[in-house]
């Protein structure tokens, strides 16, 4: 294996729900399909090109990459037939998997911690947290880990992540309810997020990770004072710094890489990967300073961008963008634009799915021309379709990888 540099590598993480098939009621059954050859339930199962494992949740799966992949290629279709896999066992159950941000009417009381393997941790954090809220047992996400070789690669990726991590919720929301009602937020699995760890405030921080460049930096600034604040509520040591980082982006100094979070789940695998092209076609002429230049992109500090997400967590796409910095990153030249044709606009200028499959190339111009998932669940329940049939349809849509489409789409923004 090549040693890491700027993208070189990709690691992916999708999280998927396992419901009842008829009531799409949640079902702590992951241990049914996550057995070693003797039948016994383990935390990972390892299928290749792609790995099954637990979450903190009995009812999650998390689908992600074994080892880091060289190339996106193929990676869409090998996670659908790996869903498809998980569906086929769990069928004799009368279950499924099923996809987005937030289970639509899931109460928190419902929640089952993983009871085997790595459960004492589990224990610590339900008792330290009480993982029963939404922010913890109801939440599903896709991970993207980009490498670096060094401190100076690493502060290239960490100042171009935190500029357009507060942009993501526009571009991927896809949780706009809440025990069975639509809240008016795009993104409630991040508003349950960001204040999931508020009893212990260092965790998350402002979710925006801050302002620092270097390893030693960021040992200093975030790890030493989360491992401070566990130490007084984790006398056993179970739970380490590292670990329980829980900002937006966190570094992994053991893998060298930054791991993104803020992602909501998406319909479909082929949608997760046409985000996550975007995404990293972004990244890639950030990095390259074609825009903005480093010391640019570093200068910028928390709050300013905390706001940003604010604003995008709650209204997705139809937030106003009016940071200079940010509008110049992305090749806008107005005052101001909605984030939903920002990202319009970077699709526009980079076309990050032009050598991807045709499922992804469809996931993107879906969301190009109506909007995040949100948008579109939230239309397709203003049109008439129950919550029941449109996450039936999810559910159905899962494993062809099929964009959810929903007529008379509510457009979150004007075209640039």
């Amino acid at each position: 294996m090549k040693p890491p540099h700027l993208f070189a590598y990709f690691g992916i993480e999708l999280e998927y729900m396992v419901v009842d098939a008829a009531t799409l009621a949640v079902r702590p059954w992951a241990d049914r399909v996550l057995l070693d050859a003797q039948g016994r339930p383990t935390s990972d199962v390892d299928r290749g090109r792609l790995t099954w494992s637990n979450e903190l949740i009995a009812h999650v799966v998390e689908l992600k990459t074994t080892r880091p992949e060289e190339s996106l290629e193929g990676l869409a279709a090998d996670f659908a037939a790996e869903a498809a896999e998980v569906n086929r066992r769990l069928a004799p159950h009368g279950a499924c998997l099923l996809p987005t941000a937030m289970h639509p009417f899931m109460r928190p009381e419902e929640a089952v911690l993983w009871p085997h393997e790595y459960s004492e941790v589990y224990a610590t954090f339900d008792r330290i947290f009480d993982c029963r809220g939404h922010g913890w047992s109801n939440l599903q996400s896709v991970h993207l880990n980009l490498p670096f070789a060094h401190d100076e690669e690493f502060a290239r990726l960490h100042a171009a992540i935190r500029l357009i991590l507060p942009l993501l919720p526009a571009l991927a929301a896809s949780s706009p309810l809440v025990e069975g009602h639509f809240t008016g937020w795009a993104d409630n699995r991040l508003a349950y997020y960001r204040n999931n760890s508020r009893q212990l405030p260092t965790l998350c921080g402002r979710v925006i990770p801050e302002p620092v460049f270097s390893e030693a930096d960021y040992r200093q600034t975030i790890y030493a004072p989360i491992a401070e604040e566990l130490a007084r509520h984790d006398p056993a040591g179970r739970l380490e710094a590292e670990f329980s980082n829980s900002r937006g982006a966190i570094a992994r100094f053991d893998r060298s890489s930054i791991e993104i979070r803020v992602l909501d789940l998406q319909e479909s695998p082929a949608a997760d990967l046409a985000m996550v092209r975007t995404i990293v076609a972004w990244l890639q002429e950030l990095v390259a300073e074609k825009r903005l230049s480093l010391a640019e992109q570093q200068a910028i500090e928390v709050e300013p961008l905390r706001r940003i997400f604010d604003a995008t967590t709650e209204q997705g796409g139809a937030a106003l963008i009016r940071d200079p910095l940010l509008l110049r990153a992305s090749g806008v030249r107005a005052a101001e634009i909605s984030a939903w044709d920002l990202w319009r606009a970077v699709i526009d200028r980079l076309q990050p799915t032009q050598n991807a499959s045709a499922a992804e190339q469809r996931a993107l111009a879906t969301f190009y021309e109506s909007g995040s998932l949100a948008d579109r669940l939230r239309a397709a329940y203003d049109s008439g379709e129950p919550v029941m049939s449109i996450y039936r349809r999810l559910a159905e849509g899962l494993c062809p990888n099929v964009p959810f489409e929903a007529p008379a789409v509510r457009r979150p923004g004007k075209a640039p």
